[in-house]
């Protein structure tokens, strides 16, 4: 019945594939760029028992068939896949977790849908990515957006690869967390990683965070390899997520962006006090 229900809405939406573990109240897991649904193979262990997870697989990422996604837009038909699968399933109200882009399309769900979440948890996301770049609006992220899409476009598979592994050394620190998500990159397709990477950069969602009225959990790392002073990078956040009204930041030392790999131990218990 399970496997029935998680593929009950594949054939409407063909942008996402979702694999359910476990019975309870439903919670809803979206992974970040170029990731593998199984970034939350340890969170589903830990919950499975206590709740029915929908843990998303975008088309494209990771070995995954792009599908739809194999051209035009990813982000917003990604969003919209996502409440199509909520609707069809009933879902009612659920939790979603989420992880960097996949953050995004939970704040951009929770906005354009506030029926199909009651809590949100973002692992490391931010409304407007661009601000990393120093940017504050939409038309000056485009330059450089643009020009980092064409690059993945232009380059080969191999250059791609290595590109994608140098750019997750500054993502995780665990080894076995850096090569098992340097495999997921390296395995995507990269047309549908430019594309995203592309709306990811031009998406502000700062504007709608007043409008997300629901409670929203954000962590965030921070680790003095990076040389950036926690201060900072405390600001970084609070400034970015200042118009939300219900919210929670929370910062975890010691990680830099997949913190579920980084800190497992850490994450579990925030995740918990998220739940409860």
């Amino acid at each position: 019945m399970l496997i029935f229900t998680a593929a009950l809405a594949e054939p409407i939406t063909n942008r996402i594939t979702v694999t359910v573990r476990g019975t309870g109240p439903d919670i809803v897991l979206i992974p970040g760029l170029a990731s593998s649904n199984a970034v939350w193979d340890a969170i589903a262990k830990h919950l499975e028992g206590r709740y029915r997870l929908h843990i998303i697989q975008v088309a494209g990422f990771a070995g995954a068939p792009p599908n739809a996604n194999a051209q035009g837009p990813v982000v917003q038909p990604t969003v919209d896949a996502i409440n199509t699968y909520i609707k069809t399933n009933q879902l009612t109200a659920p939790k979603v977790i989420s992880h960097s882009l996949g953050g995004l399309m939970a704040l951009m769900l929770a906005s354009q849908r506030p029926e199909d979440a009651s809590k949100l948890l973002i692992v490391d996301s931010l409304p407007f990515f661009s601000v990393l770049n120093g940017v504050n609006n939409v038309e000056d992220a485009k330059p450089r957006a643009a020009a980092m899409r064409d690059t993945i476009l232009a380059q080969t598979q191999k250059d791609y690869a290595q590109s994608q592994t140098n750019v997750l050394r500054f993502m995780v620190k665990s080894p076995e967390g850096l090569k098992t998500t340097a495999a997921w990159a390296v395995a995507s397709d990269k047309s549908v990683v430019a594309r995203a990477l592309y709306e990811l950069m031009t998406i502000d969602m700062r504007p709608q965070l007043p409008q997300i009225k629901i409670p929203v959990t954000i962590l965030y790392p921070w680790d003095s390899s990076t040389g950036f002073p926690q201060a900072m990078v405390d600001n970084l956040y609070q400034k970015s997520f200042a118009s939300l009204p219900n919210k929670k930041l929370i910062r975890i030392d010691n990680s830099l962006h997949f913190i579920m790999l980084d800190q497992p131990d850490q994450f579990l218990k925030q995740v918990d006090a998220f739940l409860k």
